[in-house]
């Protein structure tokens, strides 16, 4: 059968260097560091006392306080950046066929601080079990995209995909497929998460995770640079609008570019360290490209996983070479993780709009804090490093691996 094309016709935003669309483009383009010192909870006793924490976001700015009160932040979040989709979309509420409307996100954990403030409540209490009603429901990782569709009536296909830190990547190319199988004429797909809490920051702080570069936040995430250790922690949103191309032409909307492919693949390595020479990056991209029908040459940019961590970075190089052959001198690599932290299983949805804001604007957002050359880097490659750089962007690909050895691609494309 003939595969029906996706576009990107709707796009929301709630992230460290911004709480929506515009704010979240200003900031990746002007290099801002999402990175502070912890606000949520005291970190005397932390390893880490700093992460992306959200700036100047209130819940009730968006729901009232019964309504706050029954959702993990998480959950806050999806809704306020998927509100932001859908309104930027221009979808008429109205008169679409709800039937054919789905929503598919994507959370690598779901309701952490809810899980993590139930037990500590039940720990100091007298042994009975009293738990908050809503424990379950403010849990459960399919809660998002629950509480999306029953907002606005889509009763398409729903769920959450978990892949750790590839989960949002997965959400959309499951929603990629969908539609082009003709299941459906729209779906709202992306990720959420909100780990900045004390369960998160101690988790990822007993692996030897996260940087603890405490006297100098702003610059703790250092993707490529030889001083990098570790990760930071961020929280946050983002939102798609994926439609259907003859639908989104019928009515007139805005189409900021083609989804045209995705792919996926394991590592089938180790619970948390990459493969040392990125054979199931390698993979990936590989499927990505061939699920887009696309030639290695035909990309202009790849926004990275590049999470800032020692062994991940050059393993995905490496990768990228591996693909691109000679041509991987010519694209334009970045990691906007350089400002945003790493949003775990919100990451994908994040940096896939990043990738359609580079080719709506043709400007690729910067790889900030890099000082220091790492001498298992090929200094040739072009990391974009420290300022953006404009070029006619046509194909961006968005990397996205997780925990277990999950790998998540999708690639977009200026609509012709």
């Amino acid at each position: 059968m003939e595969l029906k094309r996706v576009v990107v016709t709707g796009l929301g935003a709630l992230t460290p260097v911004g709480n929506n669309i515009n704010e979240y483009w200003d900031g990746l383009i002007h290099g801002k560091s999402g990175c502070a010192p912890i606000t949520y909870f005291d970190t005397e006793l932390f390893k880490t006392k700093f992460a992306c924490e959200l700036k100047n976001f209130n819940a009730l700015d968006f729901f009232d306080r019964k309504e706050a009160r029954k959702m993990d932040r998480f959950a806050q979040y999806a809704m306020v950046a998927s509100d932001e989709a859908i309104l930027d979309s221009k979808l008429d509420l109205e008169s679409i066929n709800k039937l054919r409307v789905g929503v598919i996100w994507g959370a690598g954990i779901g309701g952490i601080e809810t899980f993590q403030n139930e037990v500590i409540n039940f720990a100091n209490g007298d042994g009975t079990p009293r738990f908050n009603p809503f424990f379950i429901p403010k849990m459960i990782a399919d809660i998002a995209p629950g509480n999306i569709s029953i907002k606005h009536g889509f009763m398409g296909p729903n769920y959450t995909t978990v892949s750790a830190c590839a989960s949002s990547a997965n959400a959309i190319f499951d929603a990629l497929n969908l539609i082009r199988l003709g299941h459906c004429d729209v779906i709202v797909s992306g990720g959420s998460e909100a780990c900045v809490t004390q369960s998160g920051m101690a988790g990822f702080n007993a692996m030897h995770a996260l940087s603890t570069r405490n006297e100098s936040p702003k610059t703790a995430s250092r993707p490529f640079d030889q001083t990098r250790d570790g990760f930071v922690l961020g929280e946050g949103a983002g939102a798609l609008v994926l439609e259907e191309y003859e639908h989104a032409k019928s009515r007139g909307a805005k189409i900021y570019a083609e989804l045209v492919g995705g792919g996926l693949s394991s590592d089938a390595y180790h619970m948390t360290a990459p493969h040392p020479e990125g054979i199931g990056v390698v993979a990936v991209m590989k499927n990505c490209l061939e699920n887009a029908g696309l030639k290695p040459e035909e990309v202009d940019a790849i926004n990275t996983h590049g999470t800032s961590t020692p062994l991940g970075d050059v393993a995905e190089l490496k990768a990228i070479k591996k693909v691109f052959g000679t041509h991987a001198k010519t694209l334009n690599i970045n990691s906007t993780k350089s400002m945003t932290g790493h949003l775990l299983g919100a990451a994908g949805a994040i940096e896939a709009i990043a990738s359609v804001l580079s080719i709506e604007h043709g400007i690729i957002p910067p790889t900030i804090n890099h000082t220091t050359p790492d001498e298992n880097i090929d200094p040739d490659l072009n990391l974009t490093l420290n300022k953006f750089q404009k070029r006619d962007v046509k194909v961006v690909m968005s990397n996205t691996f997780g925990f277990g050895g999950h790998n998540a691609c999708v690639v977009f494309k200026k609509i012709d």
